[in-house]
């Protein structure tokens, strides 16, 4: 049985994770591959109830650093009863953000130690990393002029112009970083064009 693979779909606001994530369900439909979606914050119990206090109203005055950890505990929880008892069982992974999103809002946007980051990654995941993440990049000003049609904005995508250019460059900065891992998707064309980017790195996993 080919080893089953952690996928992880990254990027700011308005990228369009939704409708590709759906994309990536369907291409997998199609090879008959087994696998989970999931998504962080969240993706538990606990996570989904962190994820509320972390997106939500009641605590916009949080410290950086309490969101940092609230991140990384909700991503305890997430490892542990989510993502490695599918690998385990052999179904593939699909999951909306991951911990490049930590490194891209907490380290980039907030300004917090990257090394800090870096530590608390490895006490949490141990060796476990995406075997694929799939970066959806395009300019601020895009990103926010979609995600302003969606929904009423959570606490995050009420930041700053400022605070989204540096989420954009630490997310470019990671795949810089990381080639073989981070593919970079140019997701300010049209949707039919972003998909076609998608599928060429996922036909170079898919058995």
């Amino acid at each position: 049985m080919p080893k089953p693979m952690f996928i992880t779909l990254e990027g700011s606001e308005g990228v369009g994770k939704t409708s590709n994530m759906q994309y990536i369900q369907s291409l997998l439909e199609a090879k008959s591959i087994d696998y989970i979606v999931t998504r962080e914050p969240g993706g538990t119990a606990l996570g989904e109830a962190l994820r509320t206090i972390l997106l939500g109203e009641d605590f916009k005055g949080m410290a950086d650093d309490t969101e940092l950890l609230l991140m990384f505990a909700a991503r305890a929880e997430h490892v542990a009863q989510v993502i490695r008892p599918a690998l385990k069982k052999g179904q593939w992974v699909l999951c909306d953000r991951f911990t490049d999103a930590t490194y891209a809002y907490q380290g980039g946007g907030r300004g917090l130690d990257m090394g800090r980051i870096a530590g608390l990654e490895q006490w949490v995941l141990g060796d476990l990393r995406p075997d694929l993440t799939l970066l959806l990049d395009a300019p601020v000003e895009v990103g926010r002029e979609r995600a302003g049609k969606r929904s009423a904005p959570d606490r995050f995508e009420q930041e700053q112009v400022a605070f989204f250019e540096r989420v954009r460059e630490s997310y470019l900065a990671l795949a810089r970083q990381q080639p073989e891992r981070i593919k970079v998707i140019d997701a300010s064309q049209a949707l039919p064009d972003v998909q076609k980017q998608i599928a060429t790195f996922l036909n170079e996993i898919i058995p």
